[in-house]
């Protein structure tokens, strides 16, 4: 019977070159000549003729040897092709076919960029870049990442202490005198200028038709680590307040550390080619995060959920992240959810993995969602701070300035500025009007 690695076909066609690409570029296999769907032998005219010619075909198309077997089966003559995996791409006449299954497909678009990386040994990641110069990259995120690393001990104050180019190339982010693929998603600005959907998005939902609010968190993924949780948890998700004597104590519905962890590895190894961002979806009594990804053949939702070695889609991006302190170690990170999930008294999550993308669901722990009595906005409170206020003045000076403009007015990090706007945001203090490109901040109350 015809499976991964045979094909019959009852008579010989030079189309049938596409089936031997199939075979050479997945795992092998064997094309038989004389013989019907069904295994059995017809026979085919010109056997003897057919079994020097094939060989010659194929080197002279492929470049490669296959081996080519006459056999006898009560009188009637069949041919056995056996070829090998090859190690390099093989192409007919420009297309790219591969074996799947017990069907023969052409390789397109993103399938095929990723059968050649993979063949070639490249990662996504790594693939250099043109028309972005270090200079293009963006000085705050570097200065958010030595304060990372550092505090997190991943990296010492001599290691940092370099330009932001040498730093580049110190995390292995420069290639052939370009920068990397990961050198634009993590320090760029604005990395959709290159990459189309590197961003977070994020849902608040009544119901699976009713969405009550939406944010989108642009810029490099290391300002997306830093911003996204901070939101969701200032803005999206309600707290069940307790207190221990007179220390107020606050229960949210997931638990913060297993959902950053969630997050990080969603930034760290999505698919980017695929031009979809990062999605959240946030109900009252569950969570889902879901990315674009490239699953190993054969793995499956329960191979995530199980001990499993690090395959790591986007090395690059993955190291640096390390190197930051946002995540301890490669192929551990589900393993730390489940853990926190556990510890916090919250049901496991559930992962849905399919081919080409993967949804985490959390549940929400149920004392959070039957008593749920305020959502948490900086202490529930409407007083601003210091720098807060010193906010307020320039947008009431100047709707149109920027957050990174803020922060050299200010004297603080663009994250501080981007949380405290958040807050101020959460708050009704003040919203965006239009764009982030091209738009302005309006005060909504006296402060």
């Amino acid at each position: 019977m015809e499976n991964q690695n045979i094909e019959y076909k009852e008579s010989w066609r030079d189309e049938y070159l596409k089936w031997i690409c199939g075979f050479a570029n997945a795992q092998g296999g064997k094309l038989y000549i004389g013989i019907k769907d069904n295994g059995d032998i017809c026979g085919v005219e010109n056997a003897h003729k057919l079994s020097e010619d094939i060989p010659n075909k194929v080197r002279d198309v492929f470049g490669i040897i296959v081996d080519v077997n006459l056999h006898e089966h009560e009188g009637k003559s069949y041919i056995e092709i056996c070829v090998d995996a090859s190690s390099y791409p093989v192409s007919y006449k420009g297309e790219y076919h591969i074996r799947s299954g017990s069907t023969k497909q052409q390789l397109q678009g993103i399938a095929l960029t990723q059968f050649l990386l993979k063949k070639t040994g490249l990662k996504w990641d790594s693939i250099p870049v043109d028309n972005i110069t270090f200079d293009d990259l963006d000085p705050l995120i570097f200065k958010i990442f030595r304060r990372e690393a550092l505090r997190n001990k991943r990296m010492t104050e001599e290691d940092l202490n370099c330009t932001d180019n040498e730093l580049l190339e110190r995390l292995n982010l420069y290639s052939n005198g370009k920068l990397k693929r990961a050198a634009v998603l993590l320090f760029h600005p604005n990395p959709e200028k290159m990459i189309t959907g590197c961003f977070t998005k994020i849902a608040m939902f009544e119901n699976d038709a009713d969405i009550l609010y939406v944010d989108e968190v642009h810029g490099s993924l290391i300002h997306q680590a830093d911003t996204v949780l901070e939101l969701l948890y200032l803005k999206y998700l309600k707290a069940y307040i307790t207190y221990e004597n007179v220390t107020r104590v606050e229960t949210y519905p997931f638990p913060k550390l297993a959902v950053r962890e969630a997050l990080f590895n969603a930034l760290i190894h999505s698919d980017w080619s695929a031009s979809n961002p990062i999605q959240i979806c946030v109900y009252e009594d569950k969570l889902y995060i879901s990315n674009n990804c490239i699953l190993e053949d054969g793995w499956t939702a329960e191979t995530l959920m199980a001990k499993h070695r690090s395959i790591p889609h986007n090395p690059d991006i993955a190291k640096t992240f390390y190197r930051a302190g946002y995540i301890e170690a490669w192929g551990r990170g589900i393993e730390k959810i489940c853990r926190i999930c556990k510890e916090y008294g919250s049901p496991m999550p559930v992962y849905d993995a399919r081919p080409h993308d993967i949804m985490l669901r959390f549940d929400a722990l149920e004392i959070a969602t039957e008593k749920v009595t305020e959502k948490v906005t900086e202490k529930v409170t409407e007083k601003v701070t210091e720098n807060q206020q010193k906010i307020l003045d320039e947008i009431k000076t100047n709707p149109y300035v920027t957050q990174e403009e803020l922060s050299v007015i200010i004297g603080i990090s663009k994250r501080h500025i981007v949380n405290n706007m958040n807050k101020l945001q959460a708050l009704n203090i003040i919203k965006r009007v239009g764009p982030d490109n091209g738009g302005h901040w309006e005060k909504l109350k006296n402060k």
